[in-house]
């Protein structure tokens, strides 16, 4: 979630004043924090006030954006999603803005599985933009953090996106000198995955989201969602993005990271080894902690991450888990 914030931070300054290059100061007194950092915060409070099978989210999403958005009037909201912000009785109204792909990234980390983070994203986007290219923004870059957080390689979740949302036959060097200010998931969504999947490292996914400039801060917000759950955060980068917001919303954040804890170990191959479920042969299977997966060069403390389709991979500890049958078992047993 945090990465949202710090490319809304980091673009906000760019918005009416693009900068198309890599080169640029970060962080400046010019830098403040816009609706995008607000409306991902309110989802993730949604989340944290929600019922525990999150049957209820949608209306703690209603009641959390308005809550948390109300206070920041002048912060860049859309015309139609301020006049739903301050409605007595807010309706959705068949926008297939970027407003929702946006505000997503905190589902991801909710989620138990890729099909919960598609359908939570549809809860918390569908209040306002139920428009199928509004939804479908929205499950792409949810789905996008969710195979990023369990460790998938960019290529992976590159042809998950192609398969099922967005051909990206398309690079941001192509596009960047023609390409101009628009606010739609359908010209802005496929853009940010796209500087994510060019990016060697978080900051430079941010430089890259900021270079094709047009909308920079909800750009550089989506691909930010996702470069952090693929790279990781630093605490400095982190600490100073913290800086820029006010308490109210600084407290939500901390809560929300407590509640759902993410770290990003990075670990050395030692060598391959197949994995395949002793129950159904099926190579979907999920390694405990400490594992590394063919490409994959990141792996996530104290929770799962399920294998890509070749199934090669090597542990440190021995018991796994099939993700298409449900069984726990032992390797070397």
């Amino acid at each position: 979630m945090l990465g949202a914030i710090i490319g809304d931070i980091i673009g906000s300054r760019f918005e009416w004043n693009n900068n198309k290059s890599k080169e640029f100061e970060l962080f400046t007194s010019d830098c403040f924090f816009t609706d995008d950092s607000i409306m991902t915060i309110g989802v993730a409070k949604a989340i944290l006030e929600s019922k525990d099978d999150y049957f209820d989210l949608d209306e703690q999403t209603i009641k959390w954006l308005r809550i948390i958005g109300r206070p920041y009037p002048n912060s860049g909201y859309g015309a139609n999603f301020y006049n739903w912000l301050y409605s007595d009785n807010p309706t959705p109204y068949n926008s297939f803005g970027n407003g929702a792909s946006m505000r997503v990234s905190a589902v991801s980390y909710a989620s138990k599985s890729l099909e919960d983070a598609e359908y939570l994203a549809y809860l918390v986007s569908s209040i306002t933009h139920n428009h199928e290219e509004g939804i479908k923004g929205a499950k792409a870059v949810a789905s996008a953090i969710y195979l990023a957080k369990l460790g998938f390689h960019k290529s992976y979740i590159k042809q998950y996106i192609e398969d099922n949302y967005y051909d990206l036959d398309f690079t941001i060097d192509s596009i960047r000198d023609s390409y101009q200010f628009n606010e739609t998931c359908q010209e802005t969504v496929p853009q940010a995955l796209e500087a994510f999947f060019e990016s060697k490292s978080f900051v430079d996914a941010i430089r890259i989201a900021i270079s094709l400039g047009g909308d920079s801060d909800t750009i550089a917000a989506i691909t930010g969602s996702v470069a952090e759950a693929y790279y990781g955060i630093s605490s400095k980068l982190r600490k100073v993005a913290l800086s820029y917001l006010d308490e109210r919303l600084k407290s939500i954040v901390l809560e929300f990271e407590k509640a759902f804890p993410f770290k990003v170990i990075k670990k050395k191959h030692k060598g391959y080894k197949k994995l395949k479920c002793p129950y159904c042969g099926s190579p979907y299977a999920v390694p405990y902690i400490y594992g590394d997966v063919g490409e994959v060069e990141y792996i996530f403390e104290n929770q799962f991450h399920e294998c890509i389709a070749r199934g090669e991979t090597t542990f440190s500890k021995e018991d796994g888990y099939c993700y298409n049958c449900d069984h726990r078992f032992y390797l070397n047993k």
